[in-house]
């Protein structure tokens, strides 16, 4: 569920259009608390970064921290595809789908 909000634009002062979704508070929790293990486990990671922790165990922590990264972005995918390009497309925006081409190239990159 996506909704444009006017915001100013502080290098132009102009007011423009910014689109915002609306995820339902569980899927937020959700989210939140992924995230902040993942920052909990990149500030692990630097931390064996400087304890010189042997490079094998650090490689092991990042693959594990891409992993927990790829879960969120599948939520978020998800939600976009089943919110905010079900609505847009409702509303005859088909540019959403080249977004979300573009969008999906840039998971696959990874």
């Amino acid at each position: 569920m996506e909704n444009k909000i006017e915001v100013l634009n502080e290098s132009t002062e102009e007011t423009v259009a910014c689109r915002k979704s609306h995820h339902p508070e569980h899927v937020k929790k959700n989210l939140t608390v992924r995230l902040n293990r993942i920052e909990g486990q990149i500030r692990g990671i630097k931390g064996m970064v400087e304890k010189d922790v042997y490079c094998d165990d650090i490689i092991t922590q990042i693959s594990a921290t891409q992993s927990a990264l790829n879960s969120v972005a599948k939520i978020l995918l998800e939600g976009h595809l089943k919110g905010c390009v079900v609505d847009r497309l409702a509303e005859g925006d088909e540019e959403v789908l080249d977004e979300l081409l573009v969008t999906v190239q840039k998971l696959m990159k990874k």
